[in-house]
């Protein structure tokens, strides 16, 4: 892909803003992720007809019509699918995903973990608002236990996805999270997603007005965001709070919280966040940190590990069987098995 092959002739975030208005309610987080979006292809300099959106169906799938790029408004949770042939047929385009938690854990469930099984080198932005926002508020797969909702008027009985399991689960080598009113730091991480070779994850937790007003602000407030959450770093200390003065350490088998001074802890104890280590057992602890279980959520790449990524093995595949097969016309072909004359 050309990423900054000619810097000189870099582009600018209204390169890849298409001229329809935007149909988002006012306050949506999609709003956040889009700006962003659009600021990260100018800073990766990829062509605006060497890129592709594509999508399935919710609030967030209507996205590739907001991108001046090829895209594609996909059937209901098929769009892991669809991104897969684009960059398995055009491994030279740089394909995006965009889906949200019903379309992409629910109906598309399947298609999310196999992209990711198979590495395949697409971007997927699941923009997790813990609600069916398009059709009108019922629960979904990232709906908490309990959640009340216009399909689960007593509250669900189900427990719900959380979509770090499934893409460490899926052997995913990629996995990183954000949130909405975190532009700056959206922007890096998807640069960060797309320059990893390989199928990349990055959940945003996102906002609907309408319909799960204020469903992450146990955790994005200003009031307590810095407390609540942990912003990780590659090859950094693991610190959080209004002054980094707590960190996360083990305590055997667990990460534990300490404030940095106080009980014989120091900042020697501290983990050194390393994303790039196979074993994903630390990965998968982080990312099920949360407020709830008493730890900070953590926000950042959590897991950026190099594998051969499926589209580059299919093309590599091709290539190594041409190079053995001297037929090259199809008529060449028919004739090499068995064949007889009619008189």
């Amino acid at each position: 892909m050309d990423v900054n092959l000619n810097p000189a002739s870099s582009r600018q975030a209204k390169d890849y803003k298409s001229d329809q208005y935007v149909r988002w309610c006012p306050g949506c987080g999609d709003h956040a992720l889009l700006n962003c979006l659009h600021k990260a292809m100018a800073e990766l300099n990829i062509p605006p007809h060497k890129t592709a959106v594509i999508s399935g169906i919710g609030c967030s799938s209507r996205l590739p019509y907001y991108m001046n790029t090829y895209g594609f408004h996909t059937i209901h949770g098929r769009g892991a699918a669809v991104a897969t042939g684009v960059k398995t047929a055009k491994p030279e385009l740089s394909v995006w995903l965009t889906t949200g938690d019903g379309d992409c854990l629910a109906i598309g469930g399947n298609h999310f973990i196999h992209a990711i099984r198979r590495n395949v080198d697409i971007n997927i932005l699941l923009l997790n608002n813990k609600i069916y926002g398009l059709t009108k508020g019922q629960f979904s797969p990232t709906s908490a236990r309990g959640f009340v909702s216009k399909s689960s008027p007593y509250g669900t009985v189900e427990d719900p996805f959380h979509p770090v399991e499934l893409a460490l689960g899926a052997r995913g080598k990629f996995f990183a999270r954000c949130i909405d009113v975190d532009l700056a730091n959206t922007t890096g991480i998807l640069v960060h997603a797309a320059r990893h070779k390989g199928a990349s994850v990055v959940e945003i937790l996102q906002n609907c007005v309408i319909f799960n007003d204020a469903i992450h602000d146990n955790i994005v407030d200003k009031a307590w965001r810095t407390d609540r959450t942990i912003f990780l770093k590659h090859g950094e200390k693991m610190l959080f709070g209004a002054n980094k003065d707590r960190g996360l350490v083990l305590d055997g088998w667990q990460i534990k919280d300490v404030i940095i001074g106080q009980n014989g802890s120091t900042m020697d104890d501290v983990l050194v966040h390393d994303a790039t280590t196979l074993d994903n057992t630390l990965h998968m602890k982080l990312g099920l940190m949360s407020p709830e279980n008493g730890l900070p959520l953590a926000l950042g790449v959590i897991r950026d590990v190099e594998a051969p990524a499926y589209d580059q093995s299919v093309a590599d595949q091709i290539k190594d069987v041409q190079a053995k097969n001297p037929v090259r016309k199809l008529r060449d072909y028919l004739m090499t098995k068995d064949v007889w004359e009619v008189k």
